[in-house]
C-alpha cells in the first residue's frame, strides 16, 4: 500500500493475529504485574490486547479488508488448531537500547505455514511484502527512549490451544491501542467460537 494513509475517516488500522487463549490471560496479567516493578520505563500492554501478529497490516480501506477475507478463511481452514507454548522473555533489538519486551512463542510448524499464508493474501491484497522474518511472540510492552537493557526473569506460562485467526482493527487511544475483530476465521474447520 502507499506511505500515506487514505484519509482518517475511511482508513481502517488493522493486523491478522492469533488471539492469546482465555486460559494464559490470568497468567500474562500476573507476569506483567510482576515485572511493573523491576522494569521503570516500559508501558505494558492491557492483558486482553495480548496477541500474536501474524500480519500488521496498518492504515488501509475497507474494500481492501473485506478483500482479505476470503484468502485468510482459506489460510485458517487450511492450518489445523495450534497448541502454542508460552516461554521466555526477550526484547527486540536484541542488541543495545531496548525497545519492545516479549513472551516468546513455541509453536508447531503449522503456525509458520500460516502466517506465510497471511502474507500471500496481504501482497495479493495490493500491500507492501514484509521483509523481516516472522518471529512468534507476545509483545508486553514498549520502552521510550533511553532505555537500559536489565536482566530479565525466566518465565514458563504453560501451554494452551489456539483455534482461530482474527483480523483487527486497531484504534489508537491515549491509554493504549483498542483492539476490535473485524472477522474471525475457525482454524482446520473447527466450530467458530460461541460468544
Amino acid at each position: 500500500m502507499t506511505a500515506e494513509p487514505p484519509p482518517r475517516e475511511k482508513a481502517i488500522r488493522a493486523f491478522v493475529a492469533l488471539p492469546l487463549p482465555d486460559t494464559l490471560r490470568p497468567a500474562v496479567a500476573e507476569t506483567i504485574r510482576r515485572l511493573t516493578p523491576s522494569l521503570p520505563g516500559v508501558r505494558f500492554v492491557r492483558d486482553e490486547g495480548v496477541h500474536v501478529t501474524l500480519r500488521f497490516l496498518g492504515w488501509t480501506r475497507a474494500d481492501t479488508i473485506a478483500a482479505l477475507e476470503a484468502p485468510l478463511r482459506a489460510a485458517a481452514a487450511a492450518c489445523p488448531p495450534l497448541d502454542v507454548a508460552v516461554r521466555g522473555l526477550g526484547t527486540f533489538p536484541e542488541r543495545g537500547r531496548p525497545r519492545v519486551l516479549w513472551l516468546g512463542l513455541g509453536v508447531p510448524r503449522a503456525a509458520a505455514a500460516l502466517q506465510a499464508a497471511c502474507e500471500r493474501a496481504a501482497v495479493g491484497a495490493g500491500f507492501e511484502p514484509e521483509t523481516r522474518s516472522f518471529h512468534p511472540h507476545l509483545t508486553l510492552g514498549r520502552w521510550g527512549d533511553r532505555a537500559r537493557r536489565l536482566p530479565l526473569p525466566d518465565v514458563d506460562l504453560g501451554s494452551a490451544p489456539v483455534r482461530e485467526l482474527v483480523l483487527y482493527r486497531s484504534e489508537l487511544r491515549p491509554s493504549g491501542s483498542i483492539y476490535t475483530p473485524l472477522a474471525v476465521f475457525p482454524l482446520g474447520g473447527a466450530p467458530a467460537p460461541l460468544g
